[in-house]
């Protein structure tokens, strides 16, 4: 299947179209989730790890994250007893928005957060005291994970024509919300979403700071506001888009992945530096784990059954959503492509060194 980036659209003048959906994983496989289980409450039922290979150590550790598709992995080493192996108790405590885990993590109530970079560097430019340090790569972005969508007989077929519109998004967490009108304030990006799909309008000659109004709401009602003609467009990220196209034959416009912002890092694993330098060895035998998760996410079974279980999809939309990567280690430079962007569009006043940021291969 070819995917047409959003600077193709602005040259042809027309609609990006995707000839069909493509499975979750690069082998396409489709399995069948028994059940579905939906993350909820404190520590998750069932996804809490005690029992080969790889840095080991003795701990109890606790992960603050919100269940989605970006840290399904997370739920492939639990279920399979990857930390335990490895000698770590994980328990997993559902919290729904980046500055309430940055605040765990800050107070001791959390070890390790897991959250977008955007959210995440923004805190820490904030608030540098006590010191975030960034543990492990979570989730890149690929082809069509983050869309802007309209309905399909919206006269809105290429970005440039995105100008002077309203576009939904999933609220705003800890960074503040300009989101500009023509009559008011310039907008400004306010979450990884909106970074990359400036970036790519940006790049397709779209006057964004000065045309376009950002709609931040519940990602729940994205949908309905797009149907209901509140917004012009949606900005989406699975399962969003998905269920827009299968619900209402929303239609793509722009891919929020493409040129400067292809393989974008969007979430990752993050601790402190107090409890990195008391714990080198839990946190060392903790990212090992993951790496294998992280791995095992590239087969369509186990991702498909941890995407049931931990990001509530059923069964058909786990084998349907458009998946980007899970990588089995961290880049610091890669990472300094989300700082730079912040930079470049005012979310962040500077552009400081990731590595400044980066937990040393010991766990350190």
């Amino acid at each position: 299947m070819r995917h047409v980036s959003a600077p193709d659209q602005a040259r042809w003048g027309e609609r990006l179209r995707r000839p069909g959906r493509h499975a979750a994983t690069a082998a396409g496989a489709a399995a069948a989730a028994a059940g579905l289980i939906l993350v909820t409450g404190c520590s998750v039922p069932g996804f809490s790890s005690s029992a080969g290979g790889g840095p080991t150590a003795s701990g109890t550790v606790t992960v603050e994250a919100a269940p989605g598709v970006p840290d399904a992995p997370l739920y492939i080493g639990l279920r399979d007893g990857l930390f335990s192996k490895a000698g770590l108790t994980v328990h997993v405590v559902s919290t729904p928005t980046v500055p309430a885990e940055v605040a765990a993590l800050r107070n001791g109530t959390a070890d390790i957060a897991f959250g977008d970079y955007a959210n995440m560097f923004y805190a820490q430019e904030q608030s540098p005291a006590p010191h975030l340090l960034a543990l492990a790569d979570g989730y890149d972005a690929g082809p069509n994970v983050m869309e802007v969508l309209t309905l399909p007989n919206s006269p809105i077929d290429s970005p440039r024509k995105l100008e002077y519109k309203v576009i939904g998004t999933a609220s705003a967490q800890g960074i503040p919300t300009h989101t500009g009108s023509p009559q008011s304030q310039q907008s400004q990006p306010y979450g990884i979403d909106t970074v990359a799909t400036w970036s790519v309008l940006a790049s397709d000659n779209v006057r964004v700071q000065k045309t376009i109004t950002w709609d931040p709401m519940p990602a729940s009602k994205l949908i309905g506001a797009l149907q209901n003609h509140q917004v012009d467009a949606i900005l989406a990220t699975e399962p969003t888009i998905y269920a827009a196209e299968s619900q209402l034959g929303a239609v793509p416009v722009v891919d929020s992945c493409t040129g400067a912002t292809a393989n974008l890092p969007l979430d990752g694993y993050f601790t402190t530096k107090s409890y990195a330098s008391k714990n080198p060895q839990v946190l060392a035998a903790f990212r090992g784990a993951l790496a294998k998760a992280q791995a095992q996410a590239a087969m369509a079974a186990p991702l498909q059954t941890a995407l049931t279980k931990s990001a509530g999809l059923k069964a058909q939309a786990a084998a349907m959503v458009t998946l980007g990567s899970y990588p089995t280690t961290l880049s610091a430079a890669n990472l300094q492509r989300v700082v730079q962007l912040m930079y470049n569009f005012g979310t962040l006043p500077s552009n400081f060194n990731v590595k400044s940021m980066v937990v040393k291969p010991n766990g350190s």
